[in-house]
């Protein structure tokens, strides 16, 4: 049984105060693309449970990896036989797309199919938030306003399927603790819920991820990559999540051949 487990974007994203907990409560909004990596489940025949990882080298292909801790989770409570894992990992890493997450989210989903543990999505979502905070957001799939640290979810109405979106990965690795070791966080909200409803092309001067600032002093590369998508024509550009991927969204497809020899490039339709 096979499954497309598809990235995410953030659009804008405040750091609020940290938590007692050494966390901090986040502002953002969570928002589904079709970029996918490929995930299949098959019963092991040899009895023992394993991850088989192609495509994109991933640093954690053993009883670390997100997809083996959600069937052992699951397992834990269904008593599941063994199955061997296959994931072709197309959705960059290190990159601010919730791929690692997504895998997990959809295996979630696909076990409950395969096994035929007829789970709601409230319980798979009782699963997923325990793998990581925005997890569970890839249950149900769809635009929210997140909030805490990136684990409550409100619906929103955003529509970017007018839009041409193109994703830009340069070759930098960025783990969350360098990304929050170079953030200022903000004791108040800057009102995300409400800029959001702004036209798309009023985005540019309200909405912002302020984990920028601190990862473009740090990768000026990046910071290059955001301003070449406004040169070209972007009607909104952005670092998604903790980077280091930058988004623009374009009303056509346009060239950007400058950007190839040393990024990973991507164009994706904006309707899951």
């Amino acid at each position: 049984m096979i499954t497309f487990a598809n990235a995410k974007i953030n659009i804008g994203l405040q750091v609020l105060h940290r938590r007692a907990d050494g966390y901090h409560n986040l502002e953002t909004v969570f928002y589904p693309i079709a970029l996918y990596d490929i995930i299949e489940v098959v019963p092991a025949a040899d009895g023992k449970v394993a991850l088989f990882v192609s495509g994109l080298a991933i640093p954690n292909p053993n009883e670390d990896n997100l997809c083996v801790k959600a069937y052992r989770a699951l397992a834990r409570e269904f008593d599941l036989a063994p199955i061997h894992i296959y994931l072709h990992k197309h959705i960059p890493i290190g990159a601010g797309l919730g791929g690692g997450s997504a895998d997990a989210a959809f295996l979630i989903k696909l076990l409950n199919q395969f096994f035929e543990l007829k789970l709601s999505n409230e319980q798979m979502i009782a699963y997923a938030v325990n793998l990581g905070a925005d997890c569970s957001f890839f249950i149900e799939n769809k635009p929210v306003f997140a909030t805490g640290i990136g684990d409550k979810f409100t619906d929103i109405d955003v529509d970017l399927s007018s839009y041409k979106l193109v994703l830009v990965k340069p070759p930098v690795h960025i783990s969350t603790g360098e990304a929050y070791g170079s953030v200022r966080s903000e004791r108040t909200s800057k009102d995300l819920i409400e800029k959001i409803n702004l036209p798309v092309d009023e985005w540019k001067a309200h909405i912002f991820n302020d984990f920028e600032n601190g990862i473009f002093e740090r990768y000026p590369e990046i910071r290059g990559i955001k301003s070449l998508l406004y040169e070209k024509g972007a009607i909104y550009a952005a670092m998604s999540g903790s980077g280091s991927t930058v988004y623009g969204l374009f009303k056509e497809r346009i060239d950007l051949a400058e950007l190839t020899d040393k990024n990973e490039v991507h164009w994706c339709e904006n309707k899951i």
